[in-house]
């Protein structure tokens, strides 16, 4: 048999509803280019995941998953975005979107610099929640690319990679300034690893731009709560109630 396929891209006006909440494809739909459905989909579970283990266990109270709705929500708008724009381009619904996709294909064939407009599908990448709820304000010179609410840059170690030394929960990354060997704040054991970058330019380039050092707090999914020159204390419990919904004072459960 033979049928036609309509893209659909669109979502749900909310994601959590009480004890109910969407993910996936349950939650929002994409057309099929640049491999943005199976990737959002475990983009939300990893921002749910922790956010519910949390909650269950009584480190957090159930306002964190609000935190889902509002990071989700606007991680599947620029998913919709890309994604429109993608499918506009190859199948143009308007005879301008026609001429400028002949156009941008005939100079790609002859001009380097027509290549990057061809969009057949800009593959997915994590989605940096700026202006996110959990990201506590951000005043430190630090290099763009790891300010908070932002994926975090993997670099080399070795023969291993940052990524891979994080801890499972909240981890405190300190590249060439002095904190603490373990910590424990707002009822949570926070995993502290101390690095040094001065052999090592690709962790300073993506961490510490002209800074002697900085400090970085990054959640269980892996995105930056909040970043430092130095350690301080109160400041880093701070950010990391904020991390978890739970004000300076206030329950977790």
């Amino acid at each position: 048999w033979v049928s036609i396929y309509t893209f659909q891209c669109r979502r749900m006006a909310k994601f959590r509803h009480g004890r109910v909440i969407f993910a996936g494809d349950a939650a929002h739909q994409v057309s099929p280019f640049g491999a943005r459905g199976a990737n959002s989909g475990i983009q939300d579970t990893d921002n749910l995941c922790w956010k519910l283990a949390l909650v269950l266990e009584g480190g957090a109270s159930e306002r964190l998953l609000d935190s889902y709705d509002w990071e989700r929500v606007y991680g599947a708008d620029e998913n919709i975005m890309n994604s429109t724009r993608a499918t506009e381009f190859i199948t143009p619904k308007s005879e301008i979107s026609r001429v400028f996709r002949n156009a941008v294909l005939d100079l790609a064939a002859r001009h380097d610099f027509a290549r990057p407009l061809v969009n057949s599908g800009r593959l997915s990448v994590p989605c940096i929640y700026d202006d996110g709820p959990l990201n506590t304000d951000d005043d430190a010179d630090l290099p763009m690319r790891a300010r908070p609410g932002a994926p975090l840059p993997d670099a080399p170690l070795g023969d291993d990679w940052l990524l891979g030394a994080l801890g499972s929960g909240f981890t405190l990354l300190a590249i060439d300034t002095p904190c603490p060997e373990t910590l424990r704040m707002a009822g949570l054991d926070v995993t502290v690893l101390r690095l040094c970058a001065q052999d090592n330019p690709d962790l300073a380039a993506r961490y510490l731009g002209g800074h002697p050092g900085a400090v970085y707090l990054v959640r269980p999914d892996h995105h930056v709560a909040a970043r430092w020159t130095r350690f301080d204390a109160a400041a880093v419990e701070g950010a990391l109630r904020r991390s978890i919904a739970t004000p300076q004072g206030g329950q977790n459960v």
